[in-house]
């Protein structure tokens, strides 16, 4: 059995706002050692059911991640998901939750080595409080 990777006190993410048609959607996607690492979801609005799937799936992707699965795979399973309320349309259409998570997931993919790089640049926390 593959064992889950240990959280660090300290992660550097980046959050994206996508618009859903259970309304907006913020995505952190956090980084560790130039690799997607976590994600974790918000829906704009409090409680209800599309925010616990969103917290569920955040947690599973973060747990699946964290053994070893490659983020490629999870969003090829989530992308081009669809629910009764999709929203956009053409290269900005969302058709669900877990369709925005896996847009997401793709653009920080596609900028990594940009990211990563910029992280880097930022000194550690314990210098910073020096």
């Amino acid at each position: 059995m593959t064992s889950m990777v240990e959280r660090p006190d300290l992660l550097f993410s980046i959050t994206i706002k996508k618009k859903t048609g259970c309304g907006k959607m913020y995505i952190t996607i956090t980084i560790r050692d130039g690799k997607i690492f976590e994600v974790f979801n918000q829906m704009g609005k409090a409680g209800g059911c599309a925010a616990s799937q969103s917290e569920m799936a955040g947690r599973l992707i973060s747990a699946a991640l964290r053994s070893g699965v490659e983020p490629q795979v999870l969003v090829k399973q989530l992308k081009g998901i669809s629910c009764h309320l999709p929203d956009g349309f053409g290269e900005s259409k969302v058709l669900s939750c877990a369709d925005a998570i896996a847009q997401a997931m793709e653009e920080v993919l596609k900028n990594l080595d940009a990211y990563t790089k910029a992280f880097q640049a930022i000194p550690p926390a314990e210098a910073m409080s020096a």
